[in-house]
């Protein structure tokens, strides 16, 4: 009985685009994740998983860390079918504060768009960052097209390079590596990958 609602909960989460999207971003943070077998990974934001459970294999360890408990109910639930031994789960929102943790990597995929207060979140992604760590940044280019009041109309890359420089980090490299079609508020958008160093 059990596994039907999750399914169920999947299927209105882990739509047909989300998961499209999610395969482009996966390959495109693969590529980021090179040589990285020994670290542990926070998907902070990480939903259903759609994206980091697509990398365990590649890191040591990988923590999905959402506020929503249905969305990580779904993600335990596929952990459990897929038999994946180094994932596990957080309920937590680092916009009221971080709990004691240290990551190797932190990844952020379509979720930096959805925090106000993106001076904060940064700083608080940097703090659990073990020294020479690396934030990875998933999120749409700055577009004017869009309009929500509670969503950031995607982002500048310069702007960003500043917040991630104030927030701590040493370096940062941005690409757009993406052109999709109604992905963002339903209008043609592009998408972009941040990696810094702390």
């Amino acid at each position: 009985m059990e596994q039907n609602v999750f399914e169920e909960m999947a299927k209105r989460y882990d739509t047909e685009d989300r998961k499209e999207l999610a395969k482009v971003i996966v390959k495109e943070v693969k590529q980021e994740l090179q040589d990285s077998n020994s670290k542990s990974l926070i998907d902070y934001g990480s939903g259903t998983g759609l994206v980091s459970l697509a990398l365990t294999d590649l890191v040591d360890s990988i923590l999905l860390v959402d506020s929503s408990e249905q969305m990580l109910d779904v993600a335990k639930a596929k952990i459990s079918q897929k038999g994946i031994t180094n994932a596990d789960v957080l309920y937590s929102d680092f916009t009221q504060g971080t709990p004691e943790l240290k990551a190797d990597i932190v990844l952020m995929s379509l979720v930096l768009l959805h925090i106000p207060d993106t001076k904060n979140i940064l700083q608080e992604l940097s703090n659990i960052l073990n020294d020479g760590g690396k934030l990875i940044i998933v999120d749409f280019d700055k577009n004017d097209r869009v309009y929500h009041p509670k969503v950031h109309n995607g982002f500048n890359h310069e702007e960003l390079k500043e917040r991630l420089s104030d927030a701590g980090f040493k370096s940062t490299e941005i690409k757009t590596f993406h052109h999709g079609h109604r992905i963002f508020m339903n209008e043609d958008a592009s998408m972009f990958l941040s990696s810094s160093i702390k």
